[in-house]
């Protein structure tokens, strides 16, 4: 039995010792192996796992757009507050694909991004062939572009206007305000003030952004670095770009705004947004899980659309009026548009106060971004941004009325997406439960190694004690010899000798 115990206690010793190796192999070797996987997936390589989901987006993308419609447009035209009404959304389902990718010896890749939009009735509230009611954007942007040039520029404008049959606001449908209509009034305007709006054909606040690229982007495919990978490089051909004051608002930071370099920071994120016109940096507010996947929610920090008053930093963006909005004439043709939250979230309370109808809220109108940090994989993302215009009363255009000055939402749009169905189990298999499963055997092995180590110590314990318990002991002074018998001869003829000695 005794010896049953040691053979069971080495081998149970051996195995903890084999755990105790393995486990602290892994340990050390686990996260070399995760973080070797993950860069191999990553990186803009056609042979990573994540190269076809960068080259054509396989997951549903939608853009939802909610118009802002003026409710009382003839009282707004006499110096009333104006009154908003949101109708929609208008849903399009919107795909994205890359073209002429081309990879340069420098560590980097060049692309275009097309963007297809295809309306989608049942899951929008209205259709396209809806009319409502919006300022004549047209209109009224050259109107104040128009404020300060001479008097009688103006009135040749006004006159114009007249005989176009223009007005302040306009009726249109759904399609023709987003997508484009033909309108005269363009071919006068450049007439009267050559070059004042560059562009000929239908007029539109979404006319260049369907079937159209975002720019010729050139970002780093990380086989060299992977901390790069998709950076920015350059756009256009461009370090950075010429739009704005200062250099700092200038620069071209970020990736492209699809996916960014693993292993990520709780901190912040950046990317080139070319509707925007900059560079936008987004800061982490927690941790999360989508479909179990751990993630990273960045959002936009208070200050992204602030004035160079409250935040200097963004003074290059000037000239600023409140915080909250921000001038992008600079690069939409100097006509007077501003980009802001939906509802003017986060914005200065005045500009919520001008209009009546907006409500904004975090829950519906704050934008995140959900990204993966091991791999800076996008799960769940929702942007959402409002294109606003500014409108006033411009002397010698009587068609501006007595407008007073107020910064009018036009529309908000959110274009969001997450991963899901076959693309979500792949990415969920090969980046997340394999990487955690060889996460877990290492503290699993370890965790045997100690049960198996104390069971061992216990069982040769027990076994050094029964040996000790089972061997002979030696007799004392005081003991007595062991009585006659006939299974000791030897010994009572020893004694027996002795005895008769004395007696001679």
């Amino acid at each position: 039995m005794a010896a049953a115990r040691r053979r069971l206690s080495v081998g149970l010793g051996l195995a903890g010792a084999a755990c105790a190796l393995l486990g602290v192999c892994m340990l050390l070797v686990g996260p070399v192996i995760i973080k070797e996987q993950v860069v191999k997936n990553v990186r803009i390589d056609p042979s990573s796992i994540s190269f076809s989901m960068w080259k054509d987006i396989p997951v549903p993308f939608y853009m939802s757009v909610y118009l802002f419609e003026v409710l009382n447009p003839k009282e707004t035209l006499q110096g009333a507050k104006p009154a908003l009404n949101q109708r929609g959304p208008y849903v399009y389902r919107e795909f994205r694909y890359k073209t002429n990718i081309t990879f340069h010896d420098n560590d980097t890749v060049s692309f275009l991004e097309y963007r297809q939009l295809f309306f989608q009735p049942d899951m929008s509230n209205g259709s396209e062939e809806e009319y409502i009611v919006v300022p004549n954007i047209l209109m009224m942007g050259a109107a104040v572009m128009m404020e300060n040039l001479p008097n009688f520029v103006k009135l040749l404008l006004s006159g114009a206007l007249a005989g176009l049959k223009q007005e302040a606001f306009m009726n249109r449908t759904v399609r023709e305000i987003l997508w484009g209509y033909e309108d005269p009034l363009l071919d006068t305007i450049n007439a009267i003030v050559p070059g004042l709006i560059p562009f000929k054909g239908k007029f539109g606040l979404f006319v260049e952004f369907n079937n159209s690229n975002s720019g010729l982007f050139t970002v780093y495919t990380g086989m060299k670095n992977i901390s790069r990978v998709h950076m920015v490089d350059s756009w256009n051909g461009q370090k950075k770009v010429n739009y704005w004051r200062s250099s700092e608002c200038n620069m071209i930071n970020g990736t492209a705004g699809e996916m960014w370099p693993p292993f990520m920071s709780p901190t912040s994120l950046e990317f080139y947004s070319p509707d925007a016109c900059r560079s936008m940096t987004l800061v982490y507010e927690q941790s999360g899980k989508f479909e179990g996947v751990p993630t990273y929610r960045f959002v936009a920090p208070k200050t992204l659309f602030a004035n160079g008053t409250d935040y200097p930093p963004n003074e290059g963006f000037c000239p600023c009026m409140q915080s909250g909005i921000q001038n992008v004439s600079t690069c939409r043709l100097k006509a007077p548009m501003f980009l802001s939250h939906p509802h003017f979230y986060n914005a200065d309370p005045a500009l919520v106060d001008a209009v009546e109808g907006l409500h904004p809220s975090k829950d519906q109108h704050a934008l995140f971004l959900d990204v993966h940090p091991m791999t800076g994989i996008p799960m769940n993302c929702s942007i959402k941004l409002q294109l606003n215009q500014y409108i006033k009363r411009v002397s010698g255009i009587i068609q501006t009325g007595k407008i007073k000055p107020v910064v009018l939402p036009l529309l908000w749009f959110a274009e969001s997406g997450s991963i899901e169905g076959a693309v979500l189990k792949q990415f969920y298999t090969n980046l997340v439960l394999l990487p955690s499963l060889l996460d877990y055997l290492q503290y699993i092995f370890l965790g045997l190694s100690v049960p198996l180590v104390i069971s061992a110590a216990v069982l040769m314990a027990r076994s050094q004690g029964t040996a000790t318990e089972k061997s002979p002991r030696h007799p004392t002074m005081q003991s007595k010899p062991p009585p006659s018998s006939e299974t000791t001869p030897l010994l009572h003829d020893t004694v027996t000798q002795s005895q008769d000695d004395a007696e001679a």
